[in-house]
């Protein structure tokens, strides 16, 4: 599927909050939910500061949306998200009945979407959603790699 002007300007709001994220030495990862072209809920990682790994964007904004629009259930909502989510959100995103998915970058490590498993789109699941991948990618993938090398300087 490929990806239009909105799906470029919403990405561009998740790389600011994934530079939000780098300032707050948290993995630089932003993510939003948009319902109606509208955004619902906006977040970046909180693992680190809040020593607990369920803190990703993600999850945030999947837990944010549904507390907002009073219902579990996300079938017209889109998630951007500056990295190719894991298997843990990719399962959120499932269980949530998620409409589509927009991301910037692969996670070659840790990908559930694409790169290792393929969970959006497996037919034994009782749900699929829609994937739009490689927006942005370049910037996406560049605030990863400064983070990461930074990291391992220290």
């Amino acid at each position: 599927m490929e990806y239009n002007k909105n799906d470029i300007h919403f990405m561009q709001i998740a790389l600011e909050l994934s530079s939000k994220a780098f300032k707050k030495e948290e993995v630089p990862v932003g993510a939003l939910i948009v319902i109606d072209n509208k955004i619902i809920a906006k977040a970046h990682n909180f693992c680190e500061s809040t020593f607990d790994p369920t803190s990703h964007a993600e999850i945030i904004v999947i837990r944010e949306s549904c507390r907002i629009i009073g219902n579990w259930r996300l079938t017209n909502a889109t998630l951007y998200v500056t990295k190719e989510p894991c298997i843990m959100c990719s399962g959120a995103m499932i269980n949530c009945r998620l409409k589509k998915l927009v991301y910037g970058c692969k996670d070659k490590k840790a990908g559930g979407v694409d790169s290792l498993f393929s969970l959006l789109n497996d037919k034994r699941l009782n749900h699929q959603v829609e994937i739009v991948s490689g927006v942005l990618e370049k910037e996406c993938a560049e605030i990863l790699s400064k983070f990461f090398k930074l990291r391992r300087q220290k």
